[in-house]
């Protein structure tokens, strides 16, 4: 599915168009801060095959992060001792500068850790900067970088973390999962013999005591069984507080937060107003050029029929002309009230009226009747949106469906709406040829900034061949 380069404002879905005041594009295609997704889990596994997954994914995180850890620990040393031990000399402060912001690789390192195999993202402090240019501007600010020196704490914190959870992993879960197996391992253990003399074939302990019957067999089961639920929370605990020290340590501050928060206000309040004036310049030009036209026509023509009633008598009067007056007018008055109504119903549908799941399913039926021999719809809305929510959603859906239909060639699309913790996800998924994006002046980046005007996000997945993928996420309540 592709995207059209000269945007204008969603309209009725049956001649579905592009967004209007398009801009750069923003989140959706990349979401930044703490406004975007944080984390994802795999889809279409049932609840049991979800923990399962999550167990293994924290198992391979504790054992892929400790030789981070060592890493980092043995580099924090190395530049407090080299930054202390050569302070009497000129390089030591320029080299522990450097080191301290150094320390911010560690922390993309192992944010990017977080984000691959815990499926949490974690936005990134801060750059660095230096206020002042020169050498000693760049080592006041290298001294002085809160975001080298939180990186700092946590490399020292995650040394003992890091080696606690990897032996917590390797002595429970492995030794559990191989009491679990010991009936199927034990058959190629060497033969032993005890004090009698008598052969075994299994695990031992001492010299007299082995594990080759059934009943010490299903204890060693059960065994392994224990270790591995124990060990299962209790690397859950330790990954959560590995969690809450990346937040905390290698995040930005919440005065960042704040900072940023109070700029992504600023933007979308000015996108806000930025779309209502483009809105109001629409509504003029329409009225302007359509409807204001037809009815200016209409009533020349009007005023030419009573001039002629007013001069002519019986006998001159021309009836074919005369008529021919009236049925332009009356045409000119169906198509400006054709043109009211489009108007009206590009401002908002009247079927919102009765919920975003009957605006869609009527939605769905104009897209099968525009050539798509398959629209599926799937709507999941515990709780009903706001009415400037449920408006958002539906042009998204039309666009995006237009789209479909008229760049991406798809013969197959499907719309989903799940409303969970008070947000409102749309996604809408196509087998059409693929490759859109959010590029500037497009109709997604149009979309993307109507959709951050209330704290929403877009996000798009379209590799060349397709299938097309694009999720919109609202709140519930703009």
């Amino acid at each position: 599915m592709s995207v059209p380069q000269s945007p204008s404002e969603p309209s009725e879905p049956s001649e579905p168009s592009e967004p209007s005041e398009p801009s750069e594009p923003s989140e959706p295609s990349e979401p930044s801060g703490s406004f975007g997704p944080e984390r994802r889990e795999p889809v279409g596994r049932t609840p049991g095959g979800r923990l399962r997954w999550r167990f293994v994914r924290e198992a391979a995180y504790t054992l892929a992060c400790l030789p981070l850890a060592i890493i980092g620990f043995v580099y924090v040393v190395v530049a407090l001792s080299l930054g202390s031990g050569l302070a009497v000399t000129f390089v030591g402060f320029p080299l522990l500068a450097a080191m301290v912001v150094g320390a911010r690789g560690f922390g993309v390192a192992q944010r990017a850790l977080v984000a691959s195999m815990l499926g949490e993202r974690v936005p990134a402090p801060r750059p660095f900067r230096a206020r002042r240019q020169g050498g000693m501007g760049l080592i006041r600010a290298g001294l002085g970088d809160g975001a080298g020196w939180r990186a700092f704490v946590y490399l020292l914190v995650k040394f003992p973390l890091g080696l606690a959870s990897a032996i917590v992993t390797i002595a429970f879960c492995c030794d559990g999962l191989g009491g679990i197996t010991y009936p199927i391992w034990r058959r190629y253990l060497p033969v032993q013999h005890d004090d009698d003399g008598r052969p075994h074939r299994g695990a031992s302990f001492g010299t007299n005591y082995f594990l080759d019957t059934w009943q010490r067999m299903s204890l060693a089961v059960l065994g392994g069984a224990v270790l591995v639920f124990i060990g299962i929370w209790l690397i859950r605990g330790l990954v959560g507080l590995d969690r809450l020290l990346v937040r905390g340590l290698l995040g930005p501050t919440n005065r960042q937060l704040a900072a940023e928060r109070m700029h992504e206000l600023e933007f979308t309040r000015a996108a806000a107003v930025d779309d209502s004036a483009a809105a109001l310049r629409r509504i003029e030009r329409d009225l302007h050029d359509g409807a204001q036209a037809r009815l200016v026509s209409m009533a020349m023509n009007l005023g030419t029929v009573r001039e002629q009633l007013a001069t002519a008598d019986g006998d001159s009067l021309d009836l074919d002309q005369t008529r021919s007056l009236v049925d332009a007018a009356h045409r000119d008055v169906k198509e400006a009230l054709v043109e009211l109504r489009d108007l009206a119903r590009g401002i908002h549908p009247p079927i919102l009226d009765h919920g975003l799941e009957a605006a869609l399913t009527s939605l769905s039926a104009r897209g099968t009747g525009s050539g798509v021999p398959s629209v599926r719809l799937r709507v999941d809305l515990p709780q009903r949106p706001s009415a400037a929510i449920e408006t958002i959603a539906y042009f998204c859906a039309a666009e995006m469906l237009a789209n479909a239909i008229k760049h991406g060639h798809a013969g197959e699309v499907g719309i989903s709406v799940v409303g969970r913790a008070g947000r409102v996800r749309l996604a809408v998924v196509d087998d059409g040829t693929g490759g859109a994006t959010a590029e500037p002046g497009g109709g997604l980046a149009g979309l993307a900034e109507r959709v951050r005007t209330v704290d929403g996000w877009l996000d798009v997945t379209s590799p060349p061949g397709g299938p097309t993928r694009i999720t919109v996420d609202l709140p519930l309540h703009a």
